[in-house]
């Protein structure tokens, strides 16, 4: 009982910082080196995250997925700093009208259990109906050697959180 407590306050806190948190102006996107490589962060270091079961430059993540994998918004155009590639750098309306920036044809996200810059903990989890993982540079999946197994969903979920707990 206690885990599905622990992950309602983390969506709750998630979805709260998300709705007060406006976007930056120009959203800044960098390279920073953390445990699993060098990664695109935003201008705060954080680890931005690629979703597989995005169609190219377009969104599936919305609702509890957004909620658990906030979507990097911006109200402008986004700038790269450092080594990030500028010519990879754009942006897609998302449904509700709010802009999401896209490396590489990616829509990026952060994932809500990372709390600190340079923390890479969504890296590899398999959830929502696809994978998550860092980018480089050149914007490619920075996979794991061997990939974790799928996690399990709560029972009746059909695609949330999959916080490891059971019947």
């Amino acid at each position: 009982m206690g885990t599905k407590i622990a992950l309602a306050v983390l969506i709750a806190l998630a979805v709260a910082a998300a709705a007060t948190a406006s976007p930056p102006k120009h959203a800044n996107v960098m390279l920073r080196s953390t445990s699993v490589g060098t990664v695109l962060v935003d201008g705060r270091g954080r680890t931005l995250y690629l979703f597989t079961a995005d169609p190219t430059a377009k969104s599936a993540c919305y609702g509890q997925c957004a909620a658990v994998w906030p979507p990097f918004l911006t109200s402008g155009a986004p700038v790269k700093v450092g080594a990030a590639k500028q010519a990879l750098l754009k942006t897609v309306k998302r449904k509700d009208g709010t802009l999401q920036v896209v490396y590489a044809g990616h829509p990026l996200y952060f994932f809500s259990g990372d709390t600190r810059a340079g923390q890479t903990k969504g890296e590899g989890i398999v959830h929502f109906g696809g994978s998550w993982y860092a980018l480089n540079a050149a914007g490619k999946a920075l996979k794991p050697a061997s990939s974790p197994a799928p996690a399990p969903n709560p029972p009746g979920d059909g695609g949330g959180y999959g916080g490891g707990y059971g019947p």
